[in-house]
């Protein structure tokens, strides 16, 4: 099904939810604070304070934030957020999903191949590894700067490393909740379906809801109903699955795939009616899901920059960080 691309199209349908529009502002801002209050003591203080906390609840908004900039904008970036599983987990079309083709562009050939293209099945996995690449980078980037700020071997310098220290953790946390938003909509069931919003017109053998049910249910239901200390009670252990980033998002959107028949039979009940707990114990145990997940990918990231190479030319962070050598050069900018 077309998607909304454009401000002429969204203004013939405002009354409608769309399929981009994720978990609402409420949902979005639980996932970052409660994943950035989980973290363990092995990630940077900084991460730790409050404010670090509020920042990324609000970024975790900005994708969402940003829509209405314009047709180029909107229509490059909406199919950022969801991807289109059929019931036997394939792609719009019957392209397949697995394996998850290596990039994005050979992720639209394949789509291609069965007339379909990612701004119609959406590229949501490739949002989120994209995200963790990048603040597994900016971390790495933070590591070298600390240790060099510290290094009195390289004083001349300071000055110049504690500004771009400070520079590089507001792009970290800018790059967290851009994170925290695209896995937070990895969570959403009707984010991993094609039926996104109401069943559609697939064979529906169980007579499931042909209405619009996903504004309702992630945003009006989450603002009312769902309490962020409910979902920080409701995370899960930290999980580091020692897989690559690949892995291990397709894992984490499979398993968020097998809620949408649940979805469904828990509406078909009355779950999403005013007053009944199993849409709010639904909506919980997803956010749950999705702080989790953040939580762990951001760990994750701070592991892996250890042994990243930062700058131009590339120099180590386990050779900075052995005072081997002085990174200034580097970082600056060789040209």
């Amino acid at each position: 099904m077309q998607r909304l691309v454009s401000a002429v199209v969204a203004a013939a349908l405002v009354a409608a939810p769309t399929h981009v529009l994720a978990w609402g502002s409420t949902g979005h801002r639980i996932v970052g604070e409660a994943a950035m209050k989980a973290l363990p003591s092995e990630v940077p203080a900084f991460l730790r304070t409050r404010a670090a906390v509020a920042e990324v609840g609000e970024l975790s908004r900005e994708p969402d934030r940003s829509k209405g900039a314009g047709k180029i904008h909107d229509h490059d970036r909406d199919a950022a957020h969801f991807v289109d599983l059929e019931d036997d987990g394939r792609l719009l079309g019957g392209a397949p999903f697995l394996p998850l083709p290596p990039t994005r562009a050979d992720y639209e050939t394949a789509l291609r191949t069965v007339g379909q293209d990612s701004w119609k099945a959406g590229y949501l996995p490739y949002s989120m590894i994209d995200r963790k690449q990048q603040l597994a980078q900016d971390f790495a980037y933070w590591r070298v700067l600390k240790a060099a700020e510290a290094n009195p071997k390289w004083k001349a310098h300071r000055k110049w490393f504690t500004a771009d220290r400070i520079r590089r953790e507001g792009l970290i946390l800018r790059t967290l909740g851009e994170l925290s938003h695209f896995v937070g909509d990895g969570s959403q069931p009707l984010h991993l379906s094609v039926h996104y919003n109401g069943w559609g017109d697939y064979p529906n053998p169980k007579a499931f809801s042909t209405a619009r049910l996903h504004g309702p249910f992630e945003s009006d239901l989450v603002k009312n109903t769902v309490r962020a200390r409910d979902v920080e009670a409701g995370m899960t252990p930290l999980r580091l699955c020692g897989c690559s980033a690949e892995q291990r998002t397709v894992d984490y959107i499979l398993s968020g795939a097998k809620f949408i028949i649940p979805f469904y039979e828990m509406e078909k009940a009355g779950g999403l009616g005013q007053g009944d707990p199993r849409g709010p114990a639904f909506a919980t145990e997803r956010l749950a899901a999705g702080a989790s997940e953040l939580r762990d990918v951001i760990v994750e990231a701070w592991r892996a920059s250890a042994e990243a190479k930062v700058g131009w030319r590339p120099v180590a962070v386990a050779d900075v960080l052995a005072g081997k050598v002085d990174p200034y050069p580097n970082l600056y900018g060789i040209d």
